[in-house]
């Protein structure tokens, strides 16, 4: 398959990837009771993420369409935008001081980073895309 045209494929795969990675690596080092109680499930977290950076790339396109030198601007308000959301999400986690929590929070901040990462790349595609 190619990627380089369909920047949404590549997002859900790559969040399916993850996930799958995740999960895996979850298996033995978190604690199940740990992940039984976190406020937000991994599928909930890998969800949210993956929904807000296909709304990022899908507006970042209409952005390279009708004023293609805004592309990094629309980048950095529309990354601002997904920050603020999801702080809205980690405050719950944050408020909570159980043994789960830090482990919650890396998991938290990992996915958030992870999608931060096939964000930039695909901006840096879509910048670089010369039609």
């Amino acid at each position: 398959m190619k990627f380089k045209k369909n920047h949404s494929l590549l997002i859900i795969y790559a969040t399916i990837l993850g996930f799958i990675i995740h999960k895996i690596i979850g298996y033995f080092l978190i604690p199940k009771e740990f992940e039984d109680h976190f406020i937000y499930s991994t599928p909930m977290i890998y969800g949210i993420f993956g929904t807000l950076s296909l709304a990022i790339v899908y507006l970042l396109k209409k952005i390279k369409e009708s004023a293609p030198d805004s592309v990094g601007y629309g980048f950095l308000a529309l990354t601002t935008v997904k920050m603020v959301i999801a702080y809205a999400f980690l405050r719950p986690i944050i408020k909570t001081h159980l043994p789960k929590t830090p482990t919650e929070k890396l998991c938290f901040f990992i996915v958030f980073i992870y999608f931060l990462a096939i964000e930039t790349y695909l901006t840096i595609r879509i910048l670089n895309n010369n039609k």
